[in-house]
């Protein structure tokens, strides 16, 4: 594991939080930021301890506010937001949505323009009350990225999907929910203990089976019902031959509650 400086990296009971730790400028990302929340991702995904991922923000203003808009791109160059983006977000991106572990988003502020590219990439979404999610680029010339494009549409259908990259609105927790963008909403007080408790019961979940979950679900996203049956069969051929489903066939017959390993 390396060392970070600007996330937090922490392991408890099959659980890896990856706390964004910029709080005096709502958690934005600068360049180490990026290079560092990319390496913890590629670290979570190795270790076999890890059954469950949690990904917040420090402090209670904000999850992440998105890129780092003051930091200096270099003495008289312009930064590339093409390079920036095929570089660092988009990895990021691609790595939490093809790792096979499940990954919470616990919104405790703002996730605005790449924060909220970041939270949708998440398998589940919890927010605060007080959070509010904002597709900011409009506001600034610029367009959805890191994955806003392919991920609001799916969530929200395409309508909503344009009226709030258009329109970059405040979207408070209410709506949020309402429209599927989080799967939850509650008190702030108690969006700590919902989350963990939530990732502890994922991480004390089949973990194979639900990254197959996870893998078939994006496979469908882009199927016709037909493959995806042939592709359905082959991953639950995979299930199958796994240590957790031979104790979850166990543990039925006899009547207790099952030990998944993750195995």
């Amino acid at each position: 594991m390396g060392s970070f400086e600007t996330i937090l990296y922490t392991i408890s009971g099959g659980v890896c939080t990856i706390t964004l730790n910029r709080p005096e400028i709502y958690n934005a990302l600068n360049e180490q930021m990026k290079k560092e929340f990319n390496d913890a991702l590629k670290d979570a995904e190795k270790d076999p301890s890890i059954r469950c991922l949690v990904i917040r923000g420090a402090g209670e203003k904000a999850f992440c506010s998105g890129q780092d808009l003051k930091e200096p791109s270099g003495k008289g160059t312009r930064r590339s937001l093409k390079e920036s983006l095929e570089k660092s977000y988009n990895p990021m991106i691609r790595k939490m949505r093809m790792m096979e572990k499940p990954i919470i988003g616990m919104i405790n502020g703002v996730a605005a323009g790449a924060g909220l590219s970041i939270a949708l990439a998440c398998d589940y979404r919890i927010m605060a009350d007080h959070a509010t999610l904002i597709e900011v680029f409009i506001r600034i010339g610029l367009v959805p990225d890191s994955g806003s494009h392919w991920f609001l549409p799916r969530l929200v259908g395409m309508a909503k999907a344009f009226e709030y990259a258009a329109l970059g609105d405040d979207i408070g927790a209410t709506e949020a929910e309402r429209v599927g963008l989080v799967n939850k909403v509650v008190p702030s007080a108690e969006l700590e203990r919902t989350t963990m408790e939530l990732a502890k019961r994922l991480a004390g979940a089949p973990t194979k089976a639900v990254g197959l979950i996870k893998r078939t679900l994006n496979k469908a996203l882009t199927s016709d019902l037909d493959t995806l049956l042939d592709y359905e069969a082959t991953i639950q051929e995979i299930a199958s031959l796994t240590d957790d489903h031979q104790e979850g066939v166990r543990s039925f017959l006899e009547k207790r509650p099952p030990q998944f390993k993750g195995k």
